[in-house]
């Protein structure tokens, strides 16, 4: 019975150490995680990859194409972006847990040429409009 109360505890102990990430290592299990994953289909759509910087407390998400950078490009695809991010967060390529942990996630879409065609910086007040919560807080102050 000793024994087994020694293992449960050591069980315990171990479980509690490995729940209790800081915001810094969250960040960085994620960058990990979306690099090696993660990816993004669509047409025109190369590769995607993530970049940590911890000092900042951003995630950088780079999205690139086989587009040319023209002004047409990026009319079009500057409209269909923010269902590409809305999706994205829905798939928790764009995480809301470390977004609440004032996280800040800096996501470009890139010409073949790495011009950008579209960028979006996600908060949590822009996260509030990609998930329609911002309509929610508005409601209830009034």
């Amino acid at each position: 019975m000793k024994k087994t109360t020694q293992i449960a505890f050591v069980f315990v102990v171990v479980l509690m150490l490995v729940s209790c990430k800081n915001t810094k290592q969250k960040i960085q299990e994620h960058v990990t995680t979306y690099n090696t994953s993660s990816s993004i289909n669509g047409p025109n759509i190369t590769s995607t990859s993530a970049k940590a910087f911890l000092k900042d407390n951003k995630i950088e998400i780079r999205i690139e194409t086989n587009l040319e950078e023209t002004d047409e490009n990026k009319l079009a695809y500057g409209k269909s972006f923010p269902d590409l991010l809305k999706g994205m967060i829905e798939n928790n390529q764009i995480s809301k847990e470390l977004i609440d942990e004032d996280v800040k996630f800096d996501v470009y879409l890139l010409a073949y040429n790495n011009s950008i065609i579209a960028k979006q910086l996600i908060g949590k007040e822009e996260l509030a409009t990609f998930t329609g919560s911002a309509v929610k807080k508005v409601a209830a102050k009034l």
